[in-house]
């Protein structure tokens, strides 16, 4: 018997909701629901990595930066992931952005990319 395999969430705001990035990283499309963070603002930064930008096709990818007031919302959609899902999500994202446990409006336990120089 094989032990059940944890489930990973994780809340996307950008690039991890297109169809093709979620082909390209996890291998089939993602089911996902409506979500949202708090505490959060919406900036933009450029992409250079050749493997990122020919997924997305966009050179500015959005990044999450802290700024603690509770008036700060950014919607998007939560996914429910492998462990070695999460993982490939790991290497999709560029070294400007760290993943950090966070709770969502819904009260969701959930994973977020967020700017790497971020709280």
């Amino acid at each position: 018997m094989e032990p059940a395999q944890q489930t990973e969430f994780l809340f996307s705001y950008g690039t991890l909701q297109q169809l093709q990035v979620q082909l390209d990283t996890f291998g089939r499309a993602l089911a996902g629901k409506a979500d949202a963070l708090v505490g959060y603002q919406l900036a933009q930064m450029r992409i250079t990595d050749p493997k990122v930008l020919a997924s997305s096709g966009q050179e500015y990818h959005p990044i999450l930066r802290y700024s603690g007031e509770s008036s700060d919302q950014v919607a998007g959609t939560v996914f429910a992931l492998s462990a070695a899902e999460l993982a490939a999500a790991d290497s999709y994202e560029v070294d400007d952005y760290q993943r950090v446990a966070t709770t969502l409006l819904s009260g969701q336990a959930a994973w977020v990319y967020v700017a790497a120089d971020s709280k």
